[in-house]
C-alpha cells in the first residue's frame, strides 16, 4: 500500500468558505448546524469531516489514520485529526 502525503497540518474550512452551489448539492444531506464547519478541500474535491468512516480494526491501513474515504476498490483519502479537533492531517492512498 502507497500513502502520499507531507504531513502538514491544515485548519479546517468553514460552511461560508464553500461555494454555495457545492454546499447545496454535495453537501445537502447535512443539516444548518454541520453546514458550518469541518470542511476540507483536497485535490480541487471538498468533503466533510461526517463523510469518512472510522478505519476498522484490521486493515492494511497504518492505524495513525482515523478515518477513510474511497474513491475506488484501491484507491482514496485517509484523514488523521489532531488532538484538539481543530486541524487535520490528509493523504492518498493507493493498495
Amino acid at each position: 500500500m502507497e500513502i502520499i502525503t507531507n504531513y502538514q497540518w491544515r485548519n479546517f474550512l468553514y460552511g461560508y468558505e464553500i461555494p454555495e452551489t457545492v454546499l447545496n448539492s454535495d453537501f445537502d444531506y447535512l443539516d444548518d448546524d454541520e453546514k458550518t464547519d469541518g470542511f476540507i478541500k483536497y485535490r480541487g474535491r471538498y468533503y466533510h469531516v461526517s463523510g469518512f468512516m472510522l478505519l476498522p480494526e484490521h486493515c492494511d491501513i497504518p492505524n495513525d489514520w482515523q478515518g477513510i474515504e474511497h474513491d475506488s476498490a484501491f484507491s482514496g483519502v485517509l484523514v488523521r485529526l489532531s488532538d484538539d479537533g481543530e486541524q487535520y492531517q490528509i493523504a492518498t492512498y493507493i493498495s
